[in-house]
C-alpha cells in the first residue's frame, strides 16, 4: 500500500501536463485568437456593466446620427439651400437639448456642477471656436461635394486623430496604426484621381478642388478637437462622471453657437434664412425640418464622440467617426443615387480594410 500510494504523485502531474499540450493550441492564428478573446474577456469583466451599457449607446449615436447629419447637410443642398453659415449654426444649435439633459443628471447623480475656472472656461471657448471652425469647413465640403465622396474622404479624420493623439495625449502609435494611415491615405489618392466621375453639374474644377481640401481640413481640426478633448478630460476635468460629459459638450457647443451665431450677424444670414424657406424645394415646413433635424442629429453624434471619449479613449472616437464612413456612402448612394465608379469602390474597400487593420493590430498590440 505504501508503494502504490508513493507511485500516485508521480503519475498525476505527467497526465495534467499532457492535457496541457493537447488543450494548448498550436497555430500562430489561434494563439493569438486566444489571446485576444482572453483579453477582451478580462476588458469585459474589469468594468462594470453600466460601463458597457453607456458605450455602447455612445457609440451606436455615432454610427446613426453622425451619418444622419451629414446626409440632412447634403439634403439642405440638393433642395435649394446655400448658406454654409447656415448650416454650419444648425450644427450647434442645438447645444440646448444636451443642457436640458443636465438637470435631471445633477438631480440623479446627486452630483454639482463643475467649478467654472479661467483655465477651464479658456479650454471651452477654444474648443468651441475650433468646432465652429470645422463645421464650417465641413459645410463648403458638403456644398460641392457628393455625400458619398465627402464621407470617405473624411476618414482621413482617423489619421489625424491618432497623430494628435500621439502627439498630445501620447497615445502609442502601433505598426499596425501605421498600416491603416498609409491604406487610408491610398483610399483618398483615389478620390482625387477619380474627381470627374462624380461631380455635380454646374461644380466647377476650383470649386471641387476647394470642396475637397475644405473636406481634409475639416478631418485634420476634428481630429485636434478629439485629442484636445481627451487632454480636457485627463488633466483638467480628471475623468470624474458622466455629467462632465455633458458639461463639456454644452459648453463647447455654446461657445461653438456664439462663434457662428456672430458669422450670420455680419454676414446677414438670419435674414436669409426666410429667403431660403420661400424657396426650398418642399417649401417653408421641409426647410424648417432639415435645420432642425440638422441641429438635434448633430448634437446626438457629438454626445456621442465624447461618451466614447470619456469612457475609452481617443483611438476608439476616432476609430467609429472613421467607421460611419461606409454607413454615409452607401446611404447616400441609395437615397441620393451619388454616381459610385470602380474607383470609389476601390476606395470603400481600400478606407474599410485600413480602419479593419487598425481596429485588429491596435487590439492585439494591448496583449
Amino acid at each position: 500500500m505504501e508503494t502504490e500510494s508513493a507511485q500516485l504523485p508521480q503519475t498525476q502531474p505527467t497526465d495534467t501536463s499532457e492535457v496541457r499540450q493537447v488543450t494548448k493550441p498550436k497555430h500562430p492564428v489561434l494563439s493569438k485568437v486566444l489571446r485576444i478573446t482572453t483579453s477582451t474577456l478580462q476588458t469585459y469583466r474589469s468594468k462594470p456593466a453600466s460601463h458597457w451599457i453607456l458605450l455602447t449607446i455612445f457609440c451606436s449615436l455615432m454610427l446613426t446620427a453622425f451619418p444622419a447629419s451629414s446626409l440632412l447637410s447634403r439634403l439642405y443642398y440638393n433642395n435649394g439651400g446655400q448658406s454654409k453659415w447656415i448650416l454650419s449654426w444648425a450644427a450647434v444649435a442645438g447645444w440646448p437639448l444636451t443642457a436640458i439633459l443636465l438637470i435631471p443628471t445633477y438631480i440623479f447623480t446627486k452630483s454639482r456642477p463643475t467649478p467654472l475656472s479661467l483655465k477651464l472656461a479658456f479650454w471651452y471657448i477654444l474648443l468651441g471656436f475650433l468646432s465652429a471652425a470645422d463645421n464650417l469647413m465641413y459645410a463648403w465640403a458638403y456644398a460641392y461635394l457628393p455625400a458619398s465622396t465627402a464621407s470617405l474622404l473624411a476618414a482621413s479624420s482617423l489619421i489625424f486623430s491618432t497623430l494628435f493623439g500621439y502627439l498630445i495625449v501620447k497615445n502609442k502609435i502601433y505598426l499596425s496604426t501605421i498600416n491603416a494611415i498609409v491604406v487610408i491615405t491610398v483610399g483618398v489618392v483615389i478620390i482625387a484621381l477619380d474627381s470627374n466621375s462624380d461631380r455635380y453639374a454646374g461644380v466647377t474644377d476650383k470649386q471641387y478642388i476647394l470642396g475637397f481640401i475644405w473636406d481634409i481640413l475639416g478631418s485634420a481640426l476634428h481630429g485636434l478637437i478629439f485629442a484636445l478633448s481627451e487632454l480636457v478630460f485627463i488633466k483638467i476635468l480628471s475623468r470624474r462622471s458622466f455629467h462632465v460629459i455633458l458639461e463639456q459638450q454644452v459648453m463647447v457647443s455654446f461657445a461653438a453657437f456664439v462663434f457662428t451665431s456672430i458669422g450670420l450677424l455680419v454676414n446677414d444670414d438670419f435674414t436669409g434664412m426666410k429667403v431660403e424657406a420661400r424657396r426650398f424645394k418642399h417649401g417653408k415646413v421641409a426647410y424648417g425640418m432639415v435645420i432642425a433635424w440638422s441641429a438635434v442629429t448633430f448634437q446626438l453624434g457629438v454626445l456621442g464622440g465624447t461618451g466614447v471619449l470619456f469612457l475609452a479613449s481617443t483611438v476608439l472616437a476616432g476609430v467609429f467617426n472613421a467607421v460611419r464612413v461606409p454607413i454615409t456612402s452607401i446611404a447616400a448612394v441609395i437615397w441620393f443615387h451619388d454616381p459610385m465608379s470602380g474607383f470609389k469602390i476601390l476606395s470603400l474597400v481600400v478606407t474599410v480594410w485600413g480602419f479593419g487593420s487598425y481596429m485588429i493590430g491596435h487590439s492585439s498590440s494591448n496583449q
